[in-house]
């Protein structure tokens, strides 16, 4: 008995062992593998586009068809503290937002001529607010030189600080002077201003190095008019001897143009009548960039639906602008009312008068800023936050209906209580009326608005590249 279990005891060691000695071979032995599907992991890893919105799968399968490496669309992010263009602009021409002059700005150095920016709005960049630093940004990136188109007089010519302005004998029409005697509309310009003379007028322009580069010298003055009959002039450049001129009588807009390395010049009108209008004078380089401020206190601008349709196609056949830049808002504006609607209207309409006229023209609409008024009861500054986001929304919804860009200047000043904190820095950035910005502000927002421009054009390269 005691030999049969121990004869039972070896029997089931010896199956112990056997059993054991299987289940090693098992976990040990490398199982066979079909040569085609090693690295299949490395393989579609390697010629995946991998982005941020890139998912990766949770399994891997071998392709049926050899991997084709993608085209990379390597969009440049957006920086800390950039407020992007929103552009509602299409290839077909008819919707135009910043593209084509995208396109104008990468083959600037080929295109002998200069780029020409017009830069409309209200009394937040008279004075070459805003547009003087933003003229400079770009000239030093892609050259030109010159203030740009400057109207005959001013009101503003005693503190701008970016052309030494002076005149004398003019008589100014303004659209805002709407009670004005003897005003003819039909004869409004693109400035909103149109100015004649009875007899002797003058107007010096004297280029300056103080407030910013690249405007003490230009390459090319032009001066801007209409005359039924012959115009009597002299021209002086540069404090030198006075040369005189005689204008033949033009039908249309005319443009006359004096080219050298000009530091000031002189135009004295000697004799002249109502049935020649005058607009303004241009100091621009032959090449480069060039930024034209169009500035009107008190403009909402619907003016530009009054502006004659032949005034604009004329100015485009010998000014043509590559960008035109809308910035209106702070004449709109009301804390009582958050229907803009039929503002929204009006400036549809100015917009795509200024597409049909300007064909070439890319448009941006910068929005309403921030704005703030004194709360009668709590005696505190109050932000209409309400009433400018209805504004800003119709203006972005203009910018949609129209095809256009739009950017957003009420986010570049930080959102409601911008304009209250831009106030009371040190040094401050606005006025205590809590409206307008002053240059040190400008030039705050004009680099807003560079780094914006720059951010789009390198988008707009990067995609061109792809396609």
């Amino acid at each position: 008995m005691n030999r049969r279990r121990v004869i039972l005891y070896v029997i089931l060691c010896l199956i112990g062992v056997i059993c054991g000695y299987v289940i090693y071979l098992n976990h040990t032995q490398k199982p066979q593998t079909d040569a085609s599907v090693v690295g299949v992991d490395t393989l579609v890893i390697a010629n995946a586009v991998v982005t941020e919105d890139t998912v990766m799968p949770t399994t891997t399968t071998l392709p049926s068809e050899p991997v084709v490496e993608k085209k990379r669309i390597d969009l440049p992010k957006a920086e800390p503290g950039l407020v992007r263009i929103e552009d509602y602009g299409d290839s077909t021409g008819i919707n135009r937002g910043v593209a084509s002059f995208y396109q104008q700005l990468t083959h600037s150095q080929n295109l002998n001529r200069p780029i020409r920016i017009a830069v409309f709005g209200d009394s937040f960049i008279e004075a070459d607010i805003l547009t003087g630093d933003f003229r400079e940004m770009l000239q030093k990136q892609f050259g030109g030189c010159g203030v740009g188109f400057v109207s005959i007089t001013s009101s503003t010519n005693s503190y701008r600080p970016t052309v030494n302005h002076r005149f004398n004998g003019w008589q100014s029409y303004a659209y805002t002077d709407r009670k004005k005697a003897n005003q003819n509309k039909q004869k409004m310009g693109l400035s909103g201003y149109y100015f004649e003379t009875d007899g002797f007028a003058s107007v010096q322009l004297r280029g300056v190095s103080k407030y910013a580069s690249k405007l003490d010298t230009c390459e090319r003055v032009t001066f801007y008019l209409r005359n039924e009959k012959p115009v009597e002039m002299s021209v002086k450049v540069n404090g030198g001897e006075a040369t005189d001129i005689t204008l033949s009588p033009s039908a249309t807009l005319q443009a006359q143009s004096i080219e050298n390395k000009i530091a000031a010049i002189d135009f004295e009108v000697q004799a002249s009548d109502s049935t020649t209008t005058f607009y303004g004078i241009a100091m621009d380089g032959k090449d480069g960039v060039t930024v034209d401020n169009y500035s009107m206190r008190g403009s909402s601008g619907l003016f530009l639906c009054t502006v004659p349709m032949s005034f604009l196609e004329e100015f485009n056949n010998i000014r043509p602008y590559d960008l035109i830049i809308l910035q209106y808002g702070l004449n709109v504006l009301s804390n009582t009312t958050t229907n803009y609607t039929g503002y929204e209207r009006k400036m549809i309409e100015a917009i795509e008068r200024l597409k049909k006229a300007f064909p070439q023209s890319g448009i941006l609409l910068m929005s309403i800023g921030d704005r703030a008024y004194k709360d009668q009861n709590t005696q505190e500054m109050q932000t209409a936050s309400e009433n400018i986001n209805a504004l800003l929304n119709a203006q972005r919804n203009m910018a949609r209906k129209t095809g256009v860009a739009f950017w957003n200047v009420f986010e570049v000043m930080g959102g409601e209580g911008g304009i209250i904190r831009m106030a009371h820095r040190t040094p401050a950035l606005a006025n205590k009326d809590y409206t307008h910005i002053n240059f040190r502000g400008g030039k705050f927002i004009a680099t807003k608005l560079y780094d914006a421009i720059i951010d789009g054009l390198k988008r707009h390269n990067s995609q061109q590249q792809t396609q």
